[in-house]
């Protein structure tokens, strides 16, 4: 049997596969069984943020695992260390709990915002306030703190604790955060899953502002904005705020399972010994990969990826079936007058992957995409759109 065949066999039904087995890539191209070359605007969900088999990457990843490739948290490791001094040193926040994906990041997050409370103000000060069109990952607590209806199906009894509000309607999170016993405000800078949609500045400041009036924690989900997608480090950035906890995952790793939970001074101790863990989290090869991948989001890099936007934006604006173009950095939201689904598959035949998001389609591509290599995938999106 070829690998679809065994696919189709063996693995859970979950996930609804497009028609490519990939291969092999490098950069922001890939190959399929046939040999057929694409142009990967998709970052395989904004995780590769170097593209496919980086060879700076490659060669950290390697070293590692020529000494060893795990041991268990009882120990102290030089990735896992060093890792967590530039995640702290880039961003002032002070604590670093390291785990495998940005579901798990974000457990960490809300049970740190749950412990703090507890401990400062007893028992009863539990709920967490996110927003409606929110995506914070598949475990049944981060599903519960997902803000769409469509989600909370089928898996009762979910996680008490969370109320949602609007997007960009402060007026609504100051009544929630009256109404209820809150501890914290969990939010998206964008919304990836939901649609692309970015928070305007007023509201996220004034988030900010409710938090620190009412002593809530304001936790940023950075899963998909992190490590330079919005063209600063963190999404976040783009605004005058500070967080008390950024979760993120993703393109940190640039193509290996790691999530990162982070913590200001306000936070930084709410953890001791034995009240959360992971045997995975900071494994020395996925630490040390992500320690190359964040050594070099650097001024240049992030300046690139606002001039790879201004491309896009500018390209794909003059279109007369596109009606918006929405999003920050390397993280973008197509709304054409075309159906998005029947966009991607159109794009896949002609070699170009891209996403999609509710009804729009999504562009995440490596934050160094040749930007010759962009412009060719942006004429066949173009195209496509057109057609």
């Amino acid at each position: 049997m070829n690998t679809k065949e065994l696919d189709s066999l063996y693995i859970a039904k979950s996930y609804g596969r497009l028609p490519l087995e990939i291969t092999g890539g490098k950069g922001s191209l890939c190959y399929d069984e046939n040999g057929k070359e694409y142009i990967d605007l998709g970052s395989g969900i904004a995780v590769n943020t170097f593209g496919f088999s980086d060879p700076e990457w490659m060669a950290a990843i390697k070293e590692q695992i020529d000494k060893f490739a795990h041991t268990s948290n009882y120990y102290y490791t030089e990735p896992c260390a060093k890792l967590a001094q530039l995640l702290c040193e880039k961003t002032g926040m002070k604590k670093v709990f390291f785990s495998n994906s940005g579901g798990e990041a974000n457990e960490c997050a809300i049970k740190a915002a749950r412990r703090y409370s507890f401990q400062k103000y007893g028992k009863g000060r539990h709920t967490i306030i996110t927003l409606k069109n929110s995506f914070h990952g598949r475990t049944i607590t981060t599903l519960s703190a997902t803000g769409q209806d469509s989600f909370h199906t089928e898996f009762d009894p979910f996680t008490e604790g969370f109320v949602y509000a609007e997007a960009n309607n402060l007026s609504e999170v100051k009544k929630l955060s009256e109404d209820n016993n809150c501890c914290a405000v969990m939010m998206e800078i964008v919304q990836g899953e939901g649609g692309v949609f970015v928070l305007s500045k007023e509201f996220v400041e004034g988030v900010y502002e409710l938090c620190c009036e009412k002593d809530m924690l304001l936790i940023i989900d950075e899963v998909q904005t992190g490590n330079g997608r919005t063209g600063k480090l963190y999404g976040y950035m783009n605004y005058n705020i500070e967080p008390d906890i950024i979760s993120t995952a993703k393109g940190l790793g640039g193509g290996l399972p790691i999530g990162a939970t982070l913590f200001s001074e306000k936070t930084a101790e709410v953890y001791t010994p034995g009240s959360h863990g992971s045997t995975f989290g900071g494994n020395p090869v996925c630490a040390a990969g992500a320690v190359n991948i964040i050594s070099r989001i650097d001024d240049e890099l992030l300046a690139g990826v606002a001039e790879r936007h201004s491309i896009i934006k500018e390209k794909l604006m003059q279109l007369e079936n596109v009606e918006s173009v929405d999003g920050l950095g390397l993280m973008l939201g197509i709304k054409c007058k075309k159906d998005a689904k029947e966009i991607m598959l159109a794009c896949l035949e002609r070699g170009v992957l891209v996403l999609t998001a509710k009804d729009k389609v999504r562009l995440l591509p490596p934050l160094n995409i040749d930007i010759d290599l962009l412009n060719k995938a942006l004429n066949i999106l173009s195209e496509v759109i057109l057609q």
